[in-house]
């Protein structure tokens, strides 16, 4: 889930149904869209555009369903293609 359109691409505008955070608080989804910059070879489907999300989230488990392989070490986090092992994206965290 993110808050901010301008770092998705393929935007799917429509209206959709809400999300349910711990906290029991809701948002709206906005769109359904992909996220990935047009030179990466990391491009993540179905990422959901939150009316007022203010911090980025991934769901570590989808991103693994997905067929990647995410890894956090002190101050990196790793996604790698499970089958290859090789690391399509490094971030600091």
């Amino acid at each position: 889930m993110i808050g901010d359109a301008s770092k998705l691409r393929n935007v799917k505008w429509a209206p959709y149904d809400f999300v349910t955070y711990g906290d029991n608080n809701r948002g709206k989804i906005l769109s359904v869209s992909d996220i990935g910059e047009h030179d990466d070879d990391v491009n993540i489907k179905d990422v959901l555009l939150v009316d007022g999300l203010k911090y980025s989230l991934l769901s570590i488990s989808q991103m693994c369903d997905r067929g990647y392989k995410v890894t956090f070490e002190p101050d990196l986090c790793l996604i790698a293609y499970s089958k290859t092992s090789e690391t399509i994206l490094a971030r600091k965290c």
